[in-house]
């Protein structure tokens, strides 16, 4: 499992994008990267423009480099456009699709869910929290899971991404389709993240 055990709103104002909603309201004081630089602007790279953007997949959804690599291959082999595959795979994790549906307010909380058993897919328990849910697929919560307050607050006031359908009285997550990477709300240049990941 991946661990990014920093600050997350170290890592976002980092990589230049809110990975927690506590993040959001922090990057709004301090619009810059953390550290006693913080005024300078650098100009970065090829590479070091690639690699940011490398680092904004990997924090967003909570992955190692490796895992990344691995997604990457997959996408290619693939028929398509590889970076469209290698967003269908990224959401189509269990719990990307638990923060796209408002389940919980970030994916590290998503994470534990999954890892705690709270979480089933067509009715079957899954603990593992890279499990690729396909479309058609229904998600649901244990009972126990449905009383947490961070996932009531958080269904109360989420609307679910359009690719996601959300029963909020039993707290029920239907997959109507997975995303390409034009309908995912996330700020991030893909073809370098690609370009980068293929010279690997």
């Amino acid at each position: 499992m991946a661990k990014n055990i920093g600050a997350k709103v170290r890592l976002s104002r980092r990589v230049g994008i809110p990975i927690t909603p506590k993040s959001i309201r922090i990057m709004e004081r301090k619009p810059f990267k953390p550290g006693v630089h913080k005024g300078q602007k650098t100009k970065l790279s090829t590479y070091g423009q690639q690699l940011q953007e490398l680092q904004k997949v990997k924090f967003f959804y909570n992955i190692t480099r490796r895992q990344l690599k691995r997604y990457f291959e997959t996408a290619r082999r693939k028929k398509g456009n590889t970076v469209d595959n290698l967003f269908a795979i990224l959401e189509s994790r269990l719990d990307t699709i638990l923060v796209r549906a408002g389940v919980c307010p970030t994916i590290y909380g998503a994470g534990q869910l999954v890892s705690h058993g709270h979480v089933f897919v067509n009715g079957s328990k899954v603990n593992v929290r890279s499990y690729q849910v396909k479309a058609g697929d229904i998600i649901s919560l244990s009972d126990k899971a449905k009383k947490i307050p961070m996932v009531v607050e958080s269904v109360k006031n989420y609307t679910p991404a359009k690719h996601l359908e959300l029963n909020k009285e039993n707290f029920e997550i239907k997959v109507l389709f997975i995303p390409k990477r034009e309908e995912v709300p996330f700020d991030v240049e893909a073809n370098q993240v690609v370009e980068l990941l293929s010279r690997q």
